[in-house]
């Protein structure tokens, strides 16, 4: 099924009306740690549905590849399959479908239970039933907030990879500090860690860190800068007014360039993670947009690259508890 046949099926069928679209930036697949990263990956977000009628809280179709991927997470709603859409006729086989999904660990408020060994496994086998399946392709720990039970959690994950229910295994928000501490325990490093990368949250030493490493880097709110990110009441972050500021000016870094390539500052932003091989996660619910958003031919020349290494302001913003890079 090609990605016009995709979105006109969405359009086609009205229980899915309220749907919003993901997209994850494409342009070939690649290979690092073993896992095939299709770099544009359409992302379907079902938002408003009974649990009944959710199959998964992402669905996504790898451009290119013909896979579906799904990515869920228990923390945000708690989504799982329902037989409605196990019966689908866009899902053909199981092994057509790579399934994400990821363990709330646990200690980002006081209150706020930090998991053990024991109950990892509880989580993942939780996970595991409500989304119906036998195994999860990807399953990484949500953040670094276990403190001293991230190893716990980690080797519960690495012994349910031994034991076939994962496929592989990855990190969502860890820092170096956090990635050591795998080394100095002499266990298997991350198949994946998925962080804020944006060009004001660039994190250098990271990225080299993870490079040398062979995690794949899986970045998110990759439109932090843009005026409509995050801006209307309830949408918490760190992003201030004068970065709100900045991205409504007509003098934005990347409306200019934006304007300079004749792409929206969306399209710059996406091709600007792509070109660094970072797998993205922007979101849209306007269909056109999505289609728009796939339309990355274009090439930042060099010189506007190494510019944009310059605006970066630093730490995350997209946590409004603060940057999960620091957690101890």
């Amino acid at each position: 099924m090609s990605i016009e046949q995709f979105l006109n099926w969405i359009i086609s069928n009205p229980e899915f009306a309220g749907i919003a679209m993901f997209l994850i930036g494409f342009l070939e697949a690649f290979f690092i740690s073993g896992i095939v990263w299709p770099s544009v990956i359409l992302l379907v977000f079902a938002v408003g549905l009974s649990e009944a009628d959710i199959k998964l809280s992402y669905i996504c179709l790898g451009a290119g590849l013909g896979a579906w991927i799904g990515d869920t997470t228990s923390y945000y709603c708690g989504l799982f399959f329902g037989p409605k859409f196990k019966n689908l006729e866009v899902l053909k086989k199981r092994e057509d479908i790579f399934i994400t999904t990821k363990l709330w660990p646990g200690g980002l408020v006081k209150v706020d239970r930090i998991k053990d060994y024991t109950g990892t496994v509880k989580s993942f086998e939780k996970s595991l039933m409500r989304l119906s399946l036998d195994y999860i392709d990807l399953y990484l720990i949500h953040s670094p907030h276990g403190k001293s039970k991230r190893i716990e959690q980690w080797r519960a994950l690495v012994d349910l990879k031994e034991a076939g229910k994962i496929k592989h295994i990855g990190v969502s928000n860890w820092g170096i500090n956090h990635l050591s501490e795998l080394k100095e325990n002499d266990l298997p490093m991350p198949d994946a860690n998925q962080i804020e990368l944006h060009p004001w949250s660039q994190k250098p030493e990271l990225v080299k860190f993870l490079r040398n490493e062979n995690i794949d880097i899986i970045a998110y709110s990759s439109l932090v800068p843009l005026s409509t990110w995050r801006h209307k009441d309830g949408e918490n972050s760190k992003k201030t007014n004068e970065m709100h500021e900045i991205g409504l000016s007509e003098n934005s870094p990347f409306k200019v360039l934006a304007e300079k390539y004749d792409v929206t500052e969306a399209q710059f932003l996406l091709k600007w993670a792509v070109q660094n091989n970072y797998a993205v996660l922007p979101k849209s619910i306007n269909i056109d947009r999505v289609k728009q958003n796939f339309e990355l031919n274009f090439l930042i020349d060099q010189v506007d690259m190494e510019y944009i290494t310059t605006l970066d302001k630093g730490d995350s913003i997209t946590w409004e508890y603060g940057d999960p890079l620091k957690v101890k």
